[in-house]
């Protein structure tokens, strides 16, 4: 297991050095948020590839993984780098904040998004490595959950980027749909994604080890790079507009819009 763990980091340290060069040519480090998903997929590959788990279970979990995080890449690929995008706001206001030597910053920031790909990636290896041919009831509860969880991501992103589409709502805030009922309903589902890997993986021996995927997803995507620096943004660009929409919708899990004093979960 050593050895695939080490190979496979060692491919993800090479992809996000070549994403970081990249990244410098476009003046767009948006371009990690495209190798965040090809890497699971990635690490998923070699996972699969080395180990002697049961055919079935490790080809359902291989599956699920390189489905969702192949779908993650293609989104962000479309929406944050073909067709000559700004770089998106959070690596905007990042740049802002570190000021002084930002290409070795960007870099070791490249780096971490390898280690963690890699950290969170251990447990699907530990799962993959199951011998028991026959799938328990939680495992298949996983994947109905993944499913809703694949589905609820793929209909928030398409339904985001059908209103930028308008040009009559340049400006304005996007409540349609499941934005209807979140402000972030994207990053709830991507975290529900990863809670429906640990439920996957807790009828296998260590498979609790999963856990810190949800976990270590709820602090990046709640406390840290996710909605803190997405609304700071957003109340900069859409002023009292996105101020009335922070008092009525929950900020992370759907939820019936409010008269005030919307949820910051």
């Amino acid at each position: 297991m050593a050895t695939t763990i080490l190979l496979g980091y060692a491919l993800l340290f090479l992809m996000m050095t070549l994403l970081w060069r990249l990244s410098l040519r476009l003046s767009n480090a948006a371009v990690v948020d495209v190798g965040w998903g090809a890497g699971f997929l990635l690490f998923a590959a070699v996972s699969w590839r080395f180990s002697d788990g049961a055919l079935l279970r490790k080809s359902l979990l291989g599956g699920m993984i390189m489905l969702w995080s192949g779908r993650l890449a293609l989104h962000l690929l479309r929406d944050r780098i073909l067709g000559g995008a700004q770089e998106d706001e959070r690596y905007q206001e990042i740049r802002r904040r570190w000021k002084t030597r930002l290409n070795m910053k960007f870099f070791l920031f490249f780096q971490l998004q390898a280690f963690l790909i890699a950290l969170l990636s251990v447990p699907f290896l530990i799962v993959m490595g199951n011998p028991d041919p026959r799938l328990s009831f939680g495992e298949w509860a996983g994947i109905i959950l993944w499913l809703a969880a694949l589905l609820g991501e793929a209909a928030a992103d398409r339904q985001l980027a059908r209103f930028k589409r308008n040009p009559a709502n340049k400006g304005m805030v996007c409540q349609t749909g499941l934005w209807r009922t979140s402000r972030h309903p994207n990053y709830f589902f991507e975290w529900l994604v990863w809670l429906a890997y640990f439920v996957f993986a807790l009828p296998t021996p260590y498979g609790w080890l999963a856990l810190s995927g949800p976990a270590i997803m709820f602090v990046i995507l709640t406390q840290m790079t996710g909605i803190p620096l997405t609304e700071e943004h957003a109340v900069r660009s859409r002023g009292e507009a996105y101020k009335r929409y922070q008092e009525t919708t929950s900020a992370f899990i759907p939820w019936f819009p409010s008269s005030g004093g919307g949820s910051t979960i």
